[in-house]
């Protein structure tokens, strides 16, 4: 009987059942077992009626129970008497005494799974030993008893060997069960992510182009060997008047890891006709460097490869710092300065802090080595030259404000120093034949497109080994003015008209470093008509570069039949920006360029896009060219 102590009269009834609850899933008759159907005990019913079912084993049985009688298990008598004194309602003792059943028998279940284990390998133990002993017996004679007989060593090294063997397996499974979660958390931190483009294009030049040997390929000149300019023979020259066709792929397939800790990392691998940092375009069918044509494969080049470490992690607020090879870290509306295929190698920092819900500032930064001395130069030479390394430092300041709901604008400015990227006037030499190297041989650009102004690099002396400066002219060109650009971006966009959204957007680019009145002495290209008292017209290029454009459509192309319609009108003169980064597909890439651009997509699935795009441009400074191009697209992305 519970005591009467005020203290301890009404315990709380919780308390109480969970006692209750911990009693009855233990055994309960350790001594004489209780009768399976006791009956019931005579008397009249306690207060409210209160009528439990109970078996002497703590099991629930049809047979009623009065509260106020007893049984053989002290838990559903306790229970009886909580009920009497009103302390717990019938229903829930009844429901007690299930969830109290469904424990014990769950308990009774695992003990008679543990029990039927041991039983089975002691069995497979006494099993084994009787085989062994078996096969250790020498075989019976007619006149012999055989006497199965196993010594308790043999027996114990058969335990020691079956445990073994039973741990060994609980371990593989557990490390089986680890790797497969392992596994799976290493999983969810990749992204593996891609796209591939067909595309036609078509290249036309319309009548009046100069075919006359005026447009050199500096290019092809040095990247190959240097040019003797004293020949008869025309220099490498592009194209300017015959129509081309071709049927192009691009194909990317990269992946993003989280390192943790802040820390994440990026590979993508990509096509190209070559290393050109501007295009990741592979022409069908085109024999190029050793690959390609009669359905050889392509090459496949590394486009991305970089570790970043990045805090903050919100729209409005983050710092991240990126080494390696990796996107465009500076904003740009236009592809006048940056193509948007270019990658940057070295190392970047971004920053942005959103101080109100309209106005968020940004930086961007880095340092960018765009040409590394070889180890060797000059490779022919015991003394070997200074190197003449080159690097791009660039640096953006901007801001994203949203003075309304539907309405946001980004704009920013940035000065990119080119360092090194220029021509310089060798030492006086002269070059016994093309392999031999002058000391500035290195300040020409490794890959270039067209438009920018170039200048003589090898100061050659001459002397009786070149019949005094007639012959062996072997020249490279370099760049006749350094970089140093200012470059202002503006874009906004509006949502008033959902889901159709209106985009405004212009750059504005000038070489700060560039002096035209130098431009007369050392430029070879981009000259005026030549006059009757000068071989060579005037300098006729420029430091300028300037776009502006609208695009009106859906601004994330996500659903089938979504679309977007472009309209834009550049103007590029020869020295505005760096030729070998700006836009590859207008006018086939470069600068010394002016004309339209239009542009149209439209969704064929959230991961589909069919576009097409029409380029009319021409020649600003020197002999006229007119180049069309027209593309179509159909892209895929994953």
């Amino acid at each position: 009987m519970l005591p009467t102590s005020p203290r301890l009269r009404t315990p709380a009834p919780f308390v109480l059942v969970a006692s209750c609850c911990t009693l009855l899933a233990a055994p309960l008759h350790a001594g004489k077992p209780a009768p399976e159907n006791p009956p019931p005990v005579a008397g009249a019913e306690p207060a409210g009626g209160a009528t439990l079912f109970a078996k002497a084993d703590g099991q629930l049985n049809p047979a009623p129970v009065a509260s106020g009688g007893r049984t053989g298990n002290v838990v559903v008598n306790l229970i009886n008497r909580l009920v009497d004194r009103g302390l717990l309602p019938k229903e829930d003792a009844v429901e007690l005494i299930r969830q109290a059943e469904d424990d014990a028998k769950d308990a009774r279940e695992r003990q008679e799974m543990t029990e039927g284990a041991v039983a089975q390998t002691a069995m497979m133990a006494q099993q084994a030993a009787q085989v062994a002993a078996a096969a250790a017996a020498p075989p019976p004679t007619e006149d012999s008893m055989r006497v199965t007989y196993i010594p308790e060593i043999v027996k114990a090294q058969l335990r020691d060997q079956i445990k073994s063997e039973v741990l060994a397996e609980a371990r593989l499974a557990e490390m089986n069960e680890r790797r497969t979660a392992t596994n799976s958390e290493w999983a969810s931190r990749i992204r593996i992510f891609g796209d591939v483009r067909g595309r036609y294009e078509g290249n036309t030049f319309p009548n009046g182009n100069d075919n006359s040997g005026s447009f050199p390929n500096f290019n092809a000149i040095n990247t190959g060997a240097p040019f003797d300019v004293s020949g008869t023979i025309f220099s490498p020259q592009n194209n300017v008047d015959q129509d081309r066709q071709r049927l192009r792929l691009r194909a990317r397939l990269g992946v993003d890891v989280d390192l943790r800790e802040n820390f994440s990392a990026g590979i993508r691998i990509a096509t190209g006709d070559s290393s050109t940092p501007v295009s990741t375009n592979q022409s069908l069918g085109l024999a190029n460097q050793g690959q390609g044509g009669q359905f050889s494969k392509y090459s496949i080049w590394l486009d991305r490869g970089f570790i970043k470490y990045e805090v903050g992690g919100q729209p409005g607020r983050n710092l991240a710092a990126t080494i390696g090879r990796f996107d465009n870290p500076f904003f740009s509306s236009s592809e006048i300065v940056w193509d948007e295929d270019v990658g940057f190698d070295g190392a970047a920092i971004q920053a942005k802090y959103q101080l109100t819900s309209w106005f968020t500032p940004f930086m961007n930064g880095g340092a960018f080595p765009v040409f590394n001395t070889d180890f060797n130069f000059g490779s022919n030479r015991p003394a070997k030259f200074k190197s003449t390394d080159k690097w791009l430092y660039g640096g953006q300041l901007g801001f994203d404000l949203k003075p309304k709901k539907d309405l946001n604008f980004r704009v920013a400015a940035a000065l990119y120093h080119f360092d090194g990227v220029d021509g310089r006037l060798s030492d006086p030499y002269t070059p016994l034949d093309a392999n031999d190297q002058g000391n500035t041989d290195n300040t020409r650009p490794t890959f270039a497109q067209k438009g920018n102004s170039y200048r003589a690099l090898r100061n050659i002396i001459p002397s009786a080994l070149n019949n005094f400066g007639t012959t062996n002219q072997f020249q490279y060109f370099g760049l006749a003015t350094p970089f140093q650009e200012l470059v202002l971006s503006a874009k906004a966009e509006y949502n008033g008209f959902e889901p159709v959204q209106i985009t405004g957007y212009g750059e504005f680019a000038k070489n700060l470093a560039f002096k035209g009145s130098d431009m007369n002495t050392i430029a070879v290209n981009n000259r005026g008509p030549t006059t009757a008292t000068a071989t060579t017209g005037e300098f006729d290029g420029g430091d300028l570069a300037w776009v502006a454009g609208i695009k009106v459509g859906s601004g994330a192309m996500q659903k089938r039949w979504d679309w977007a319609l472009g309209l834009n009108y550049r103007y590029v003169e020869s020295d505005a920006v760096v030729d070998g980064f700006t836009d590859s597909d207008f006018g086939l890439g470069g600068t010394n360029l002016q004309g339209y651009n239009l542009t149209g997509a439209v969704a064929l699935s959230p991961a589909v896009q069919f576009g097409v795009r029409y380029n009319s441009s021409n020649e600003i400074a020197g002999p006229p060219l007119k180049i069309d191009t027209f593309i179509l697209d159909l892209s895929g992305k994953f």
